[in-house]
C-alpha cells in the first residue's frame, strides 16, 4: 500500500471516530464522571503497590525508600499465620459460594413463577430491602440478637431448657453466622440480575413449548435454565475472582481475639499490619498477593468456561 493510501486510510478511520463520538456525545459525557472515578481511585493508587517491594520509610517517601525485592513475601509466605489465614478465607468464601450463589437464582426462579403481580412486587420489594440496611446495622442486630444474656435466640432456647451459647466467643459458630447474614442481606438483591436475565427469554418459547405438551417443569428445565445458564457463569467467574476478598466491614466488626482461630482472614490481617501495626510494606505485600491470586483465579476459570461452554467474561 502506498503512502498516499495509507493517509486516506488514517484520515477516513480519523474521520469514523470523529463522527461517532459528535453522534454519541452525551453517552460519553455521561461516561465521563466514572472514567475520571476509576482513574483516581483505581488506577492511580496502583503505582504505590511499589512499597510491597521497598522497605517504606514515610519521610523518604516512595521515591527515596529502600528497595528490598520480594522479602515481604518471603516474610509473609514464612509467618506462622499464613495457613491458618490462607485456611480461614478459603473456607469462608467456599461457604459462602455454596450456600450464598445459588440463594439469588432460587429466589428469581420463584420470583418468575408468581402470577400475582401485586404479590411479586411486594415478595421482591421485602427481599430487596436488606441490602440497603448498613452493615453495621446488620452486625449490632447480629450481636444484640445473639446475645447470652438479653439476646431472643438465647431467650428462647431457654425456654426449652438449652444454657445459653455464646456464638460470639465460640470459635465454631462465627463462620456460619458470617455466610447467614451475608446471604440474608445480599440474595435479594442479587436476584436482581438473575430476574432481568429471565426477563429477555423470548414468550414464544414458553407458548411454543406448552403446545408441545410441556409441563412447567420441562419448561423451566429446558427453556428457562439454559437461557439462565450464561448470565449464571459470568457471575460465577466474578465470584471466583473474590475467593481471597471478604467484607472486611463486616468481620471486623463481628470478630474478637477469642474467635480468631477461624475469623481472622486475610482483610483483617492486612488490616492489622497496615493501619494498626504501621508496617505498611508487610500489608501491602499480603495485598497484592490477593490480588494476583483473585487474577489468576478469574483468569484461569474464564480459560475453562470459554473452552467448555462458550461463554466467558472475554
Amino acid at each position: 500500500m502506498s503512502t498516499s493510501s495509507q493517509k486516506k486510510v488514517r484520515v477516513s478511520r480519523m474521520k469514523g471516530i470523529t463522527r461517532e463520538l459528535v453522534k454519541n456525545k452525551w453517552l460519553y459525557i455521561m461516561f465521563l464522571p466514572v472514567l475520571v472515578w476509576f482513574v483516581l481511585f483505581a488506577y492511580w493508587p496502583m503505582y504505590g503497590l511499589v512499597i510491597a517491594f521497598q522497605k517504606y520509610n514515610v519521610v523518604k517517601g516512595i521515591s527515596g525508600s529502600e528497595w528490598v525485592g520480594f522479602r515481604y513475601f518471603k516474610q509473609f509466605f514464612e509467618d506462622p499465620f499464613f495457613y491458618r489465614l490462607m485456611r480461614n478465607t478459603l473456607v469462608v468464601n467456599i461457604y459462602s459460594l455454596i450456600f450464598g450463589f445459588p440463594i439469588p437464582i432460587i429466589l428469581a426462579l420463584c420470583f418468575n413463577e408468581i402470577k400475582n403481580m401485586m404479590f411479586k412486587k411486594i415478595s421482591q420489594t421485602i427481599s430487596y430491602l436488606p441490602h440497603f440496611i448498613s452493615t453495621v446495622v446488620v452486625c449490632g442486630m447480629a450481636l444484640s440478637f445473639l446475645s447470652p444474656s438479653v439476646g431472643i435466640v438465647n431467650i428462647l432456647l431457654s425456654k426449652f431448657g438449652i444454657d445459653s451459647i455464646y456464638f460470639f466467643q465460640n470459635p465454631d459458630y462465627f463462620r456460619s453466622i458470617y455466610v447467614f447474614l451475608g446471604v440474608w442481606q445480599g440474595a435479594g438483591f442479587a436476584a436482581i440480575i438473575y430476574i432481568s436475565a429471565l426477563a429477555g427469554i423470548s414468550p414464544e418459547l414458553y407458548e411454543a413449548a406448552k403446545i408441545d405438551g410441556a409441563n412447567r417443569w420441562k419448561q423451566l428445565c429446558y427453556i428457562t435454565l439454559p437461557s439462565l445458564m450464561p448470565t449464571v457463569i459470568i457471575m460465577l467467574l466474578l465470584n471466583l475472582g473474590g475467593m481471597l476478598n471478604t467484607d472486611f466491614t463486616k468481620i471486623i466488626l463481628l470478630y474478637n481475639p477469642t474467635i480468631y482461630e477461624t475469623a481472622d482472614v486475610l482483610n483483617t490481617y492486612v488490616y492489622r499490619k497496615g493501619l494498626i501495626d504501621t508496617n505498611y510494606s508487610y500489608a501491602t505485600a499480603v495485598g497484592l498477593f490477593q490480588g494476583v491470586i483473585g487474577f489468576i483465579l478469574v483468569y484461569g476459570a474464564n480459560f475453562l468456561s470459554r473452552k467448555v461452554s462458550k461463554t466467558s467474561l472475554w
